[in-house]
């Protein structure tokens, strides 16, 4: 296996390479090696991966131009049963209507292979969107280069998998540079056919960037030049050990890999894209940070449904852009609670009741002191208005903690008490409705009070709110 490496080797690694921060350095040649370089120092396998520093800094540098694109119909497949094609033309519509009339989801990416895909493709083409694209998905292979060709699309990913786990236990004997060579020549063909290529550099979070991520990226930038196609680059964390720190070492450093792909293979934001994976919960802080640090667009999933821990979550990212450009551009975050509804109602899929943004628990408090405060101003405890941006107002659930306070809110939320007609919690009704909860709870063992309950207790001792919201709703 090939020698351990320390930080200041990784640190003096990084400044040859910034030093060759000139495209027209003519390094394009992958560096053979007769053992596979898997990283042990960093990824010792008997216990958690190890973060090495190099110490060096780099500046943010955030494109103009931030995109979302998606993975739902690929990635996101290979964690659940495949979609339909019709399940698939709903979502793309969802995918649209979030994208809003600037298109800031710019595409999306599909498999090719079965009749079940291309009746997917036919029926997405029929809704005759501008936005999101759709894209192919393909491995390393003329033949299915052929596919994305009779399909018509203008542009396909292509799986190439970067790093010696890989290059050295898939490909049976066959070297770095011949791999290389493999990808260039499918690459190369669909240039010459106008299609425009998207390299995924699978595993590029364990790979030698110098040696083999930077001749191959900027050979493959010598070929679109070559032929006037566009290409881009794709950044997978395939295993999510990818950092959003700066100052980690290379390959695990997202900032840094942005920052060579930028500055020394000479790609513009536009042709970078980074797609994470979140087994060490730091899918959204990855892509957050190749953002920062010059990827123009950052790959994901609806819900974050992904293999294994999962995908970067697509309305993560909605929310991500609007803090970083003070903007959503036109997006639709609504539309973010129509795709949970979906996905409970039509395709069986549970969102976790803590799922960040779009689970029930984001909205809701079960403690006093947050009612009690939520009571005197709404953004005491909540980071926006979540009914202007995803259609549902801030609630309560009552258990034994959520006080006078906590009860007062309930009645207030359920009612849509506003204004004037709000109450408080030193109302008479709130107190003594406080002290049935706590009654019930001490009887019956009970952990909360559901809605119902809560209203037959309204009904008792505040019968007037009921029959204004009765009157009201004729």
């Amino acid at each position: 296996m090939a020698a351990l490496r320390s930080s200041s080797e990784r640190r003096e690694e990084f400044l040859r390479l910034a030093k060759k921060e000139s495209i027209d350095s003519l390094d394009y040649e992958v560096v053979d090696v007769q053992e596979p370089e898997l990283f042990e120092e960093l990824f010792p396998w008997e216990s958690p991966p190890v973060v090495l520093w190099d110490g060096i800094y780099i500046p943010v540098e955030v494109p103009d131009e931030l995109w979302i694109t998606d993975t739902t119909f690929r990635d996101g497949q290979q964690a659940r049963d495949p979609y339909t094609p019709e399940q698939i033309a709903t979502l793309y519509k969802y995918l649209h209507d979030i994208g809003g009339p600037k298109g800031k989801i710019l595409f999306t990416e599909l498999f090719l292979y079965t009749s079940r895909d291309r009746e997917a493709i036919r029926r997405i083409r029929e809704l005759d969107y501008n936005a999101p694209r759709v894209t192919g998905w393909i491995r390393a292979s003329l033949e299915e280069l052929r596919l994305v060709k009779d399909a018509g699309l203008e542009e396909t990913g292509m799986l190439a998998s970067i790093s010696d786990y890989h290059i050295f236990y898939k490909f049976g004997g066959l070297s770095r540079s011949q791999v290389i060579e493999k990808y260039l020549t499918v690459i190369e063909e669909g240039l010459k056919n106008g299609i425009v290529m998207r390299a995924h550099l699978e595993d590029c979070t364990r790979a030698n960037i110098p040696h083999v991520v930077v001749p191959f990226v900027k050979r493959i930038a010598r070929l679109s030049e070559r032929y006037g196609v566009p290409v881009r680059v794709r950044v997978p964390d395939t295993l999510g050990v990818g950092l959003p720190l700066v100052e980690a070492a290379l390959p695990r450093s997202i900032p840094k890999i942005m920052w060579v792909l930028r500055h020394v293979c000479g790609l513009p934001s536009d042709s970078i894209e980074f797609h994470g994976h979140n087994d060490f919960h730091l899918g959204v802080a990855n892509a957050t940070a190749a953002w920062l640090y010059g990827a123009g667009l950052n790959n994901t999933t609806l819900l974050g449904i992904g293999e294994r821990a999962g995908n970067v979550p697509l309305e993560a990212m909605v929310f991500i852009y609007a803090g970083i450009k003070g903007t959503l551009d036109g997006m639709n975050t609504k539309v973010l609670m129509e795709v949970v509804r979906y996905y409970e109602e039509r395709l069986g899929y549970k969102v976790p009741e803590y799922y960040p943004l779009l689970g029930r628990n984001f909205f809701v408090t079960r403690a006093g002191i947050h009612a009690d405060g939520t009571l005197k101003n709404v953004k005491m405890y909540l980071p926006f208005d979540t009914e202007r941006l995803l259609g549902v107002g801030p609630g309560i659930v009552i258990t034994p903690y959520s006080g006078t306070a906590g009860v007062a809110f309930w009645i207030n939320q359920y009612f849509k008490l506003k204004g004037e007609r709000k109450i408080d919690k030193n109302h008479p009704a709130v107190q003594e409705i406080h002290k049935e909860v706590l009654r019930i709870f001490e009887e019956t063992g009970k952990t909360h009070i559901n809605d119902q309950e809560m209203l037959e207790l309204v009904k008792k001792y505040a019968p007037e709110l009921v029959s204004a919201k009765a009157a009201s709703s004729k």
